[in-house]
């Protein structure tokens, strides 16, 4: 049994890491949250822990959405940079682990399209979060090097599970409304994983350390993430909007900003495909992921 401190325990992927750890281990959380051992805000300055742990998973930060004002970008890298630096300084106070284990992302690439991209590929993130992220990793990798800590780095894509948040909640409650449609037919792939996946295969990753991207090895498009939705939810021959159409009603988009459904931006991003290579993982510690259209659920 290994002594666990893992932060942002109450957010989504946060529960499905909890849950999966807890059964063997013994597991104290850090957030905000008034159920977590620590209630505590990453921003604010040290925290006070009360005993050293074997293995520190850092799952906390802010997610990727896009910022409307330069608050909103401060606040990436206040959360996913200082938040991280904070953490470190404060297991200092109560001992080193054996091992460190980052929550981190696809986004560090700073891609909108590619195919296969591995782990060797040019780091370039171009947006608030891509960079907040990326800072992190280089931050705990060097503070792992000095302290003779194992490093484990998870980049991951969108991931898929229950009450997941950002893209795949709009798509779902798009879908339901009736008011979702495929773009050029949803030909694009994208990477995605399961939430229940990595929880499971997170502490394998730990023992081997390293940095590795985890998606489910299929890749589906966007016309079969978006099917397998409609399927569960009952409706079916979802509508498909000509790429000429869409290219308009982007064009306004970028005039009204963020909030309007579609912009040049997202556009690109639902016509584009962008997957990523897990051979390495699949590798180094026996990553034998499920596809996600097998197992949907929200």
């Amino acid at each position: 049994m290994k002594k666990i401190l893992l932060t942002g325990s109450n957010g989504f992927l946060g529960n499905y890491i909890f849950n999966e750890i807890s059964k063997a281990h013994y597991v104290k959380t850090l957030g905000r949250n008034s159920n977590c051992d620590y209630i505590f805000d990453l921003t604010e300055n040290h925290i006070e822990l009360t005993e050293k742990y074997d293995i520190i998973i850092h799952n906390a930060g802010k997610a990727h959405t896009f910022p409307n004002n330069d608050f909103e970008i401060e606040q990436f890298y206040k959360v996913n940079v200082l938040g991280t630096n904070n953490l470190l300084s404060s297991i200092e106070n109560i001992g080193i682990p054996e091992r460190f284990v980052f929550i981190s992302s696809v986004s560090v690439y700073g891609l909108q399209k590619g195919n296969m991209i591995t782990e060797n590929f040019n780091l370039n993130p171009k947006e608030p979060y891509g960079r907040s992220k990326l800072e992190a990793e280089i931050r705990i990798q060097n503070w792992c090097l000095i302290n003779n800590v194992k490093c484990t780095i998870l980049r991951l894509p969108l991931v898929i599970g229950r009450n997941a948040p950002g893209n795949f909640a709009s798509m779902v409650s798009s879908i339901k409304k009736g008011i979702y449609f495929n773009i050029e037919k949803g030909q694009a792939r994208r990477s995605m994983v399961l939430a229940s996946d990595v929880a499971e295969y997170l502490l394998k990753s730990s023992e081997i350390g390293g940095i590795y991207n985890l998606t489910d090895g299929y890749n589906p498009s966007l016309h079969e993430l978006s099917s397998a939705i409609a399927n569960e939810i009952g409706k079916f021959n979802l509508p498909n909007m000509p790429f000429c159409f869409a290219k308009i009603i982007a064009r306004f988009g970028d005039i009204v900003g963020n909030w309007f459904p579609l912009n040049s931006t997202k556009l690109s991003r639902l016509t584009s495909t962008l997957t990523f290579d897990d051979k390495k993982a699949c590798i180094s510690f026996g990553w034998n992921p499920k596809c996600v259209l097998n197992n949907i659920i929200f």
